[in-house]
């Protein structure tokens, strides 16, 4: 299996409500057997001394309340996955709400309790088996327990704070994976002259349209290193690659082979955050931005997505960003792909919350908290990307707002939006 089949594999794992389900079916046929072979040695007979009428009807009620708890969970789900796909974003459903643990494995703690029961039942004849009634009496209690948490935790979890929140803790993850090195800390290329060369090959993608989701640049390097060649990487992480369109230049004698560069790459039909260090800010904004539209005019939630936009620029205007170029240990080039600089993030920072919310007192006063923080916490190259946004945010005030009394009120920095300190 190439690496991006595993890949793919791995993050279709990880994103699937029905595998956590499969594998409790599949430990229910262990434990079954288990419980039944040493069901003697347990004490169960002493704790819980049912008759055979008494078991039967605890038993049958273990299986009509598990299966009442999963249809109740999944038809749940499906209306809260939807119901917050359009309140907030459709881009969460596959990023947060599927790659839930919490609901995976309480879904598969009501399946391996309804077999376990199931299975119980069955084989009740004459005598009660204490181990298995005992064991399924217990896991009844746990799926209660259970079913009464997962309603608790899927409302907190549903709320546009927590989806904003996880969000923004997945995306900070992502970028100090993608840029581990601080600012001033790194040894950059970025002082050399671009790479300017005529390809002596280039490979097309051949299969169907797909999205970039991630790429393995280590075995990049160490595939140009044994051949002695120069691989760039045409699309960047996120990129939406056509059939026909370029997926790599090569440069060099000896070239890799084809087959080999594209199991390094990684597609799929929609972004991830696993590599792609703007789609957390991308799925924020796209938060913030439904949050302020006519239709929904919530500008409060549109603040907490700017709160959590602040965390993230903040935090990656502290790294070092990666140059397109990779060398070796002996400065010769040996990848080159396309990454996002500084001005891409501060663009999908501000730029749209901007042009949708500026109109609004608590989105303008928001935005010129966010630039005048980070202005003062990021190393002096930050800085012009930053005042140029605070420079368009105040030509957009100027045209919105006719009151003096107004525009001042907009111009007056508020980590709270509107109602917090201005000073």
């Amino acid at each position: 299996m190439g690496w991006n089949h595993w890949y793919s594999f791995r993050s279709y794992v990880r994103s699937s409500l029905w595998i956590v389900p499969f594998i409790a079916l599949l430990l229910y046929v262990a434990a079954i057997r288990l419980v039944y072979a040493f069901g003697d040695w347990t004490p169960w007979v002493d704790v819980w001394p049912w008759g055979v009428a008494g078991t039967q009807r605890m038993l049958e009620t273990i299986i009509t309340m598990t299966l009442t708890f999963v249809v109740f969970t999944f038809g749940s789900l499906l209306v809260a996955i939807q119901v917050a796909g359009g309140q907030l974003t459709p881009r969460i459903i596959a990023t947060t709400l599927l790659r839930d643990n919490a609901i995976r494995f309480t879904v598969g703690l009501f399946i391996f309790t309804l077999l376990f029961a199931t299975g119980a039942l069955s084989r009740l004849d004459t005598t009660v088996p204490h181990g298995a009634s005992g064991m399924a009496g217990l896991l009844g209690f746990l799926s209660i327990a259970a079913f009464l948490y997962l309603i608790d935790y899927a409302a907190r979890l549903l709320r546009p704070v927590s989806i904003i929140s996880r969000v923004g803790e997945q995306g900070h993850s992502v970028i100090e994976e993608v840029y581990p090195d601080l600012a001033g800390n790194e040894g950059s290329h970025d002082d050399r002259v671009p790479f300017v060369g005529v390809p002596d090959k280039v490979i097309f993608h051949r299969a169907n349209p797909a999205i970039v989701v991630a790429v393995n640049m280590k075995a990049l390097v160490a595939l140009a290193e044994r051949t002695d060649s120069i691989i760039e990487l045409v699309p960047r992480v996120g990129d939406f690659v056509g059939t026909g369109e370029p997926l790599f230049r090569l440069y060099g004698q000896s070239l890799p082979d084809e087959r080999r560069l594209k199991a390094l790459v990684a597609l799929g039909p929609e972004r991830t955050l696993e590599q792609d260090s703007t789609f957390a800010f991308r799925i924020i904004v796209d938060i913030g931005i439904k949050a302020l539209s006519k239709a929904i005019n919530d500008p409060t939630t549109a603040v907490l997505s700017i709160d959590q936009l602040q965390r993230l620029l903040c935090f990656v205007g502290g790294r070092h960003l990666l140059g397109e170029e990779i060398r070796n240990t002996s400065g010769k080039l040996r990848l080159i792909r396309r990454t996002p600089n500084w001005e891409d993030f501060v663009q999908l920072t501000f730029s749209e919350i901007r042009l949708y919310g500026a109109e609004n007192f608590q989105i303008a006063r928001r935005l010129r908290a966010v630039i005048e923080y980070a202005s003062q916490v990021l190393p002096d190259e930050r800085r012009p990307a930053l005042l140029s946004e605070l420079d368009l945010l105040d030509r957009m005030l100027e045209k919105i707002y006719v009151f003096p009394e107004d525009l001042i009120l907009a111009r007056t920095p508020d980590s709270q939006g509107l109602g917090g300190s201005g000073g």
